[in-house]
């Protein structure tokens, strides 16, 4: 038996995704609640939504019409709801329309008929719709001595009546703000629709909870077929035991990258790609997402810039077979809607898919992308939203690699107009570099939160096996004006005789040590196949490299020394 005194409060389910989340668990059964806000914001869909997620026919609900609109025509409109249960209509709940004994009776009139009913009733919800017309035909007929004195009246009642009530209504004109409604309503609710340019959000704020701890601040909602949802404002959780900080690193499945990194990406960092146009961000994301499959790792991308499906058919041209990953279960491809979205509910659609597949790895493909697809009201805040959204994800042990397109500086790493370098535990940033008349790619590993990390260029490629990271660019000069010079006294690394391509599988050998034809071809980027055996075997007839077999298949060891 427990010593606690106090007297748990009861909860109903809202019925509205996200809700509860907002309140603290649910909603106070037999709380007085307002409903309030600016037209078209959801108020009555949110009462209905509700309604039906709790009404049955042991507890009714009653909903009293006084806004001048007949049943019938409400009804139409709400039973395109996927929440609307035509069976409970007439059974579980009744619609009550006392629009015309508001301009013929009088006030008084109308609380003693709404008290009739719900002491014959019994009911469990009862909802009053709308507060703003009872105020404005109550001013035009009775005035407002006759006003205040009713709405103390329905105040008391709605308090006192052992049913979850709510009173629905426009936003409070200024002069109404002492009104006893706010001071007595146990819960009050906020509906706000916010134009900016072209895009339209829907914005819900828990202003009053009693005995609750609802979350603060505005939370997004969306009205669909489905009705109201609500996507909860994000928080980075402050709590040391609720935060994980795993070990280990995190394989970024690009060839010669997890070298420079330390022996690969520190579990649960935030990871920035950054670089021009072209340079191949999004390879190295689906090279990431697909080294994570191998190793147990499940991973989630949100994508901004183009369609799923478009993204999935240039990473399989370029070796990475994400659709394979998808139909396992391994991989979950988010295609957010791309006009008006909010950061939370991106972060919401991500938390879902990390649930539903146990995701350790999330893409955001890209940055760019995503300050696009808000709504124009959310990109003021797109610095603060991202540290949000990062932290609640990486928090939780999640490594997160994002994306991020600027224009090639080599000091700037600006997202304009935002700086969001400091959001990001690691940065690897890819530029354009011209050598010899040719334009070339470099990557670099700008900063490494507590990791040891390379601090030169290499030079890459994009090959049908995927990013791959080629030379050093140590020899080279003017890296950072985009076209570099080899440093007085330094030779360009060859060997003489050798074509490119065979200059690229002997430095992959040196580099990787004894190996089979397959891990060259991987780490090379060349296609394993025919080719490669004759510029392997090329190499053994110039002494440059040996073989010999080890559990049945061939194995070539270099000779060469790091070339020069």
């Amino acid at each position: 038996m427990s010593d606690d005194p106090r007297v748990p409060l009861l909860l109903l389910p809202t019925g509205v995704p996200g809700l509860d989340a907002v309140l603290g668990g649910g909603l106070l059964e037999y709380s007085f609640n307002l409903i309030t806000g600016t037209p078209g914001a959801g108020k009555t869909t949110l009462a209905h939504q509700i309604m039906f997620a709790n009404a049955s026919a042991a507890r009714p609900a009653l909903y009293f019409m006084v806004m001048g609109e007949p049943p019938l025509k409400l009804l139409r409109h709400q039973q395109q709801f996927d929440f609307f249960d035509p069976a409970k209509v007439g059974d579980g709940i009744a619609f009550i329309d006392l629009s015309e004994l508001v301009v013929t009776a009088g006030l008084g009139a109308v609380l003693d008929h709404i008290v009739r009913h719900v002491e014959t009733a019994s009911p469990g919800i009862v909802i009053v719709d709308s507060f703003q017309a009872i105020v404005r035909m109550a001013l035009a007929a009775d005035g407002p001595a006759d006003l205040d004195s009713f709405v103390q009246r329905l105040a008391v009642h709605l308090t006192n009546w052992q049913a979850t009530t709510f009173l629905i209504g426009e936003l409070f004109p200024d002069d109404l703000h002492q009104n006893p409604l706010l001071t007595v309503a146990d819960g009050i609710f906020t509906l706000t629709q916010q134009v900016h340019r072209n895009a339209v959000v829907r914005k819900l704020q828990v202003v009053k909870v009693r005995g609750m701890a609802p979350m603060p601040g505005l939370h997004t909602v969306r009205i669909s077929q489905a009705g109201l949802q609500v996507y909860p404002r994000m928080s980075i959780s402050t709590n040391r035991a609720e935060r994980v900080r795993p070990y280990g690193r995190a394989a970024t499945g690009v060839a010669g990258l997890d070298e420079l990194v330390g022996g690969g990406v520190p579990i649960g960092d935030a990871v920035l790609v950054s670089g021009p146009s072209g340079t191949g961000k999004s390879i190295i994301a689906a090279q990431f997402l697909a080294a994570g499959a191998r190793d147990g790792e499940p991973g989630v991308i949100a994508v901004f810039e183009e369609h799923p499906k478009e993204f999935l058919r240039r990473a399989s041209g370029l070796g990475v077979d994400l659709e394979a990953l998808e139909r396992d279960g391994t991989l979950k491809i988010i295609y957010v809607r791309p006009l008006d979205l909010s950061p939370d509910e991106t972060l919401y659609t991500i938390r879902e898919a990390v649930q539903q597949i146990g995701a350790k790895r999330v893409v955001i493909d890209s940055l760019s992308g995503f300050e696009l697809a808000l709504a124009p009201g959310f990109r003021e805040d797109f610095r603060e939203s991202l540290y949000r959204l990062v932290g609640a994800l990486t928090g939780t042990g999640i490594t997160v690699l994002m994306t991020l397109e600027i224009v090639q500086s080599a000091t700037d790493l600006r997202f304009s107009p935002y700086v969001v370098s400091f959001l990001a535990d690691d940065i690897i940033l890819l530029r354009y570099v011209e050598i010899a008349g040719q334009l070339r790619k470099s990557i670099v590993v700008v900063k490494m939160r507590n990791s040891a990390h390379s601090t030169a260029l290499w030079l890459y490629d994009i090959t049908a096996h995927g990013l791959v990271v080629r030379g050093s660019l140590q020899d080279y000069r003017g890296i950072g004006t985009g076209i570099a010079e080899l440093r007085d006294g330094a030779r360009p690394p060859s060997y003489p005789g050798l074509t490119e391509q065979e200059l690229v599988v002997l430095q992959a050998l040196i580099e990787l040590g004894p190996a089979p034809a397959e891990a060259l071809a991987r780490r090379t980027g060349l296609p394993e196949g025919a080719s490669l055996i004759v510029m392997l075997d090329r190499l053994v007839s110039l002494s440059l490299a040996v073989t010999r077999t080890e559990g049945g298949r061939t194995v070539y060891q270099p000779v060469a020394q790091a070339l020069p």
